[in-house]
């Protein structure tokens, strides 16, 4: 099935229910799916038929949604790319997809214009604001196109998405995420994470490109309001003022967006009793920042592990364990990724690709629907990836009896000191209970006499002090002595790519500088 005929068959059913809110700005299902059509048949006067692949560079807004949908409904493939990423790397995106036309806003016009030739493949470039000489105004495509589209009919090995990876380890990857893959992620969207009905109302504050995108298909697949957050950054007090005016039931959110939420002053201002469930992952979460999450917004987060080729979800830990209290296995789970989908096998493998019994560590293997395809145009990688039938994740972890999953660390995190294997996360966890401690990242630094030895870089709250001394000490009270760190580093913020995850690589960058072996 086609995933935008989500769009068309609730236009149908709950033609007059709230599709799409931006600020004052409505459009009904009805009024949406009109727009979308008109759209798609714009982009079929435009030469851009069905195979193609077209990238999106916007902020948050309808015509995100809108250009979502024209090419699923159209069989066009969508390259959605997050908007805080620097033009080159947005280039490089756009030339790699081998996308034929991108659709941007103002922000994004002069950069990409100015990097035309590194993008020859693209033929229009679509522009929601005022276009430059030789760009498409976005909204003078519409009119004289018929409100009508039939959806085109796909296969289930058809691209829908392709998802760039984040790039942390080096050039971001395609995703190739299909029509069916989609589909099984929804559908097992309401099975073990959320049901949704038309009533339901999802605030998309974090960007459409990534998770909150993703989750708005099954949103819009049960006729839900679909409600943008008017602002290009993210600020707590509109998300809060939103929350309250739009009556919000649930939302995809960063931990790093959440620790925004529960530390700021003016979350006790606003009604947020609407909210039934908050979505949360794409990075680590630390134990002690959801308990004060649980206790400052109640008993609402499902914590989801999943990653690009596995959208967005492969395991998930129900709103019903997020407890502050409770028997000791019962708190053991809250530092846990949860159980795996419905629809997946999650298992451990070693470095021989065998499988490992619960409480051994190894990497995190993945076999089901919702995997990738593969990577685009990069057999390589697509081999290496998904070897024997698994998606090898990167991620190292164990399970325990009842299979539920702990994450211990990314594969090139792991610090080799002494020949003793050491998971930055553990370290992290204890750090991070330190009164003064805002965030922190552990890394691997060169020793001469150990090969490696632990660093703790910090960030501090504010109005806060601490020295490395007694970072160290404090972690002495938790950890064996070989864990804890051998220097301690402090600096203002915590550098994270665009999705909210730790740049390590750059924190190590300096450390490694010059060595004739250097750690990724």
């Amino acid at each position: 099935m086609n995933v935008g005929t989500l769009f068309t068959k609730s236009a149908r059913t709950f033609p007059e229910r709230l599709a799409i809110a931006y600020g004052d700005y409505e459009l009904t299902y009805q009024e949406a799916n009109a727009r979308i059509n008109q759209l798609a048949n714009a982009l079929r006067t435009l030469g851009i038929h069905k195979g193609s692949n077209t990238a999106i560079l916007l902020h948050n807004c309808p015509e995100f949604i809108e250009t979502l949908f024209a090419c699923f409904k159209a069989g066009i493939g969508t390259v959605p790319i997050n908007f805080r990423l620097h033009p080159k790397e947005c280039a490089f995106i756009i030339d790699n997809s081998e996308a034929v036309a991108v659709f941007l806003g103002e922000d994004f016009r002069d950069s990409l214009h100015a990097l035309k030739k590194e993008m020859p493949r693209v033929k229009h470039y679509i522009c929601i604001t005022d276009p430059l000489e030789g760009m498409i105004s976005y909204e003078k495509l519409l009119p004289g196109q018929s409100a009508g589209f039939n959806d085109e009919l796909v296969e289930r090995d058809d691209l829908a998405w392709l998802f760039y990876t984040s790039g942390t380890t080096g050039s971001p990857k395609g995703a190739m995420l299909t029509h069916h893959v989609l589909m099984m992620m929804t559908m097992n969207f309401f099975a073990d994470m959320t049901p949704l009905g038309p009533e339901d109302v999802i605030l998309h504050a974090a960007p459409l490109s990534h998770g909150s995108g993703l989750y708005g298909i099954p949103n819009v697949a049960k006729g839900a309001a679909n409600v943008i957050l008017k602002s290009k950054s993210f600020e707590p007090k509109i998300v809060f003022e939103t929350i309250q005016r739009r009556r919000v039931t649930n939302m995809f959110l960063a931990p790093a967006m959440i620790k925004r939420l529960v530390t700021s002053p003016e979350i006790d201002q606003y009604d947020l009793s609407s909210i039934k469930c908050i979505n949360y992952g794409g990075a680590p979460i630390y134990e002690e920042d959801l308990k004060d999450a649980v206790r400052k917004m109640g008993q609402v987060f499902v914590q989801l592990f999943g990653q690009a080729e596995s959208p967005m979800t492969i395991s998930y830990l129900r709103k019903e364990e997020h407890l502050l209290a409770g028997t000791a296995e019962q708190m053991k789970r809250l530092t846990s990724a949860g159980i795996p989908r419905t629809d997946l096998e999650v298992r451990i493998f070693d470095l021989h690709d065998r499988e490992l019994p619960p409480g051994e560590m190894g990497e995190i293997v993945v076999r089901g629907e919702v995997v990738m395809k593969g990577y685009w145009r990069n057999p390589q990688a697509t081999a290496e990836t998904l070897r024997g039938g698994w998606l090898h994740t990167g991620d190292l972890g164990i399970t325990d009896e009842k299979g539920y999953v702990y994450i211990l660390d990314r594969a090139k995190d792991m610090i080799i000191s002494g020949g003793e294997n050491i998971y930055s996360r553990e370290i992290e966890d204890v750090i991070l209970k330190h009164p003064a401690v805002y965030e922190v990242a552990v890394i691997g630094v060169p020793d001469e006499k150990w090969g490696e030895s632990v660093k703790a870089i910090v960030s501090l709250k504010e109005g806060h002090k601490a020295t490395g001394e007694e970072i160290t000490d404090f972690c002495k009270q938790h950890l064996a002595s070989y864990k804890k760190p051998k220097s301690v580093d402090f600096i203002d913020a915590i550098p994270k790519n665009p999705y909210g995850k730790v740049l390590k690589r750059e924190l190590r960058e300096k450390y490694w500088a010059g060595e004739a072996r250097r750690v990724r």
